[in-house]
């Protein structure tokens, strides 16, 4: 069940090399062992010399190419260093499902999806379902949503009034948040809410969390958010305002968007986890560049729902770290707080002096409920999307309201939801609301009344 069966009926065999070309190079690969030559290579990677990489990826195919463990190995450290095409050159003539299992096939199906392949992805995807394994069903509807949009592109037709045919193009702008999403609106507050940030900081980026299991990403992204949608956005802004309350730690969220053409902007919905390829572009494009990325997805199924965490490692484009928790309506606060703590531990988060001192929420997943809605509410302030995107203002900020005196940040977030719900006129203010009795929340309480 090799990757170029359907195409050939057979898996095609490479003409062998000259005898003694094949002869020095599986001596080469063997007298210096495969993994050191491995390492060799992924060093030339680092160094951006990719053909020395090449020639030893050559020698050591041609030594042991049908061990698995050599071809997962070839095929993440290339993709790792952006090399998609090389992926799919050296690897997919050699890959079978069958012999190497999943993982290899993985890789060489997120390099198709890079390189804009749907139909040679859709084969390799068709060869990794027929290994029947349930652990992972999720991520390959993951991978078959992500297909699907390629495919959808590649019919969709022009607007014949558009100047180009990029204009048509529906294109995903990736919106940073920086500081906690209910400190904007108390910029004049800064000095007092927000810790300074000096000397040497480790950058890390939250990235909004994929959802798996539509069965149509496009439709999901049609309707206004669902709660797997706003979870997938409030997981990254609850991570992004912790590590901003930290010593060591300067934090963004990145937060998909989709634009049409002739359409209304709309939340992004990422139908699979995102490859190396989109870390590689967010560390790119971020202002001084990152150290740390953090990523992952979201399911749910029956009443319970899943989450998976990845840290990465920029420098190295490495996976450091997996967290894996399961939640229901019962058991999600624990769940939650547990993950926060766990995430908090593994980077060594430490607590920042301030004004305002950082104190993880007694109730973890309303908490995340309130981030939700005010990022939303944020980006329609913004004009970056219509008010019809918003789901139940007044309930959020209801919700917000019982809150509201358990803490100052609770309090902060319910008048800053509060006060851009009343400028935007989509939510009457609830009445005697109590809050949480401090000097910054009162100073806070007349600045925005």
């Amino acid at each position: 069940m090799g990757f170029f069966d359907r195409f050939a009926g057979k898996k095609p065999e490479a003409a062998p090399p000259a005898a003694s070309e094949a002869e020095t190079a599986a001596a080469s690969a063997a007298a210096g062992g495969v993994i050191p030559r491995l390492a060799a290579a992924r060093e030339k990677l680092e160094a951006k010399d990719l053909p020395a990489a090449l020639a030893i990826y050559e020698e050591v195919l041609t030594a042991a190419g049908d061990r698995a463990d050599v071809l997962v190995a070839i095929s993440g450290d290339l993709g790792a260093n952006g090399h998609v095409a090389e992926i799919a050159e050296l690897i997919a003539p050699r890959y079978d499902a069958d012999r190497h299992g999943p993982a290899t096939g993985l890789n060489l199906l997120q390099a198709y999806i890079v390189m804009r392949n749907p139909d040679a992805a859709q084969h390799v995807l068709d060869i990794l379902f027929a290994l029947n394994r349930p652990e992972l069903e999720d991520r390959l509807h993951g991978f078959s949503n992500a297909i699907a949009e390629l495919i959808n592109e590649r019919h969709s037709p022009l607007d014949p009034g558009a100047v180009g045919a990029v204009a048509a193009v529906p294109k995903v702008a990736m919106i940073s948040i920086s500081k906690p999403i209910w400190f904007y609106g108390l910029e004049a507050m800064a000095a007092q809410l927000l810790p300074p940030k000096e000397g040497r900081l480790r950058r890390i980026a939250f990235g909004q969390l994929a959802v798996l299991g539509y069965p149509d990403v496009g439709e999901a992204m049609a309707k206004p958010e669902d709660e797997l949608g706003v979870l997938s956005r409030a997981l990254p802004l609850w991570f992004t305002e912790t590590f901003y309350f930290s010593t060591a730690y300067s934090p963004i969220a990145a937060l998909g968007v989709m634009n049409r053409p002739a359409a209304p902007s709309h939340h992004m919905v990422f139908g699979a986890e995102w490859t190396v390829e989109h870390l590689r572009q967010l560390a790119d494009s971020t202002d001084g560049g990152l150290d740390y990325i953090l990523t992952g997805a979201l399911s749910a199924a029956a009443g319970e729902y899943e989450v998976v965490l990845r840290v990465w490692e920029v420098k190295k484009f490495r996976e450091r770290k997996t967290f894996n928790v399961r939640w229901t309506a019962a058991t999600a606060d624990t769940v939650l707080a547990q993950l926060h703590a766990d995430v908090r531990a593994f980077m060594e988060w430490s607590p920042a002096g301030a004004a305002l001192a950082y104190r993880p929420p007694a109730q973890p997943r309303a908490w995340l409920d309130t981030l939700g809605a005010s990022v939303g509410l944020f980006l329609v302030e913004k004009s970056i999307l219509p008010k019809e995107q918003l789901v139940a203002p007044a309930a959020a900020l209801a919700h917000a309201a019982e809150r509201a005196a358990g803490g100052e940040m609770e309090a902060l977030a319910f008048l800053t939801l509060r006060a851009r719900m009343t400028k935007l006129g989509v939510a009457a203010a609830p009445a005697g609301v109590a809050l949480m009795t401090s000097p910054l929340v009162t100073e806070a309480a007349g600045r925005l009344a």
